[in-house]
């Protein structure tokens, strides 16, 4: 049975981080526990966590405080998921082991999305279909370190698709030159099409 403690955890972490209308904002731990039906006190240990990966900032009096996602730290995650997903496209094909089929089957499932009111469904598959990629290279250190980017990645898509009308057409065409570059075991041109998806991103976010 999940505790509390985390199914407030993955709630904040899930849904209330990606909103972007919580940027700027303290979070109503009242509302919060009676909309999970939770006490206060699995949402304050929920926050303690959060506070400790640095996605809120626990303020004295105030409360628990989610900052706007600064420049700095847009630009060391994209850096960080450039390095970590460019040498997995060319681990992967070096293995023989780019997940083509996974990946596409996330792309459609994005695809259907398109027009979807829930910006996080679309980014969720977002993650999905680049973490697809990171896992099939079987290094579990690597995972674990990709994957405890999620909050920040969905948080910056989030943000990225409410910044720029267009975006999610340009997502799943960037998308798609990833894979086509991948199933054709082209490794530069894969390494390039996913830096040119991830600049096209932290280029909405930094100038929007």
């Amino acid at each position: 049975m999940t505790s509390g403690r985390q199914l407030a955890y993955e709630h904040l972490k899930e849904t209330v981080l990606s909103d972007p209308a919580m940027q700027g904002q303290f979070v109503n731990e009242q509302a919060l526990a009676d909309a999970i039906g939770v006490s206060r006190t699995p949402i304050r240990e929920a926050l303690l966590l959060l506070a400790a990966e640095e996605l809120v900032q626990l303020v004295p009096k105030r409360g628990a405080y989610i900052a706007p996602v600064s420049g700095r730290e847009i630009r060391e995650l994209f850096e960080v998921r450039g390095m970590i997903e460019c040498y997995a496209a060319g681990r992967a094909l070096e293995l023989g082991a780019v997940p083509v089929e996974a990946m596409r089957a996330e792309l459609e499932q994005q695809r259907e999305l398109r027009g979807d009111d829930d910006a996080r469904k679309f980014i969720d598959r977002d993650n999905r279909f680049h973490a697809a990629l990171v896992h099939a290279v079987d290094n579990e250190m690597l995972a674990r370190s990709y994957d405890g980017l999620r909050a920040r990645q969905v948080r910056a898509g989030v943000v990225a698709l409410f910044r720029a009308a267009d975006r999610r057409d340009a997502v799943l065409a960037e998308h798609e030159a990833i894979l086509d570059a991948l199933a054709s075991g082209d490794r530069e041109a894969a390494t390039s099409a996913i830096r040119a998806h991830l600049d096209a991103t932290q280029r909405v976010l930094l100038n929007g």
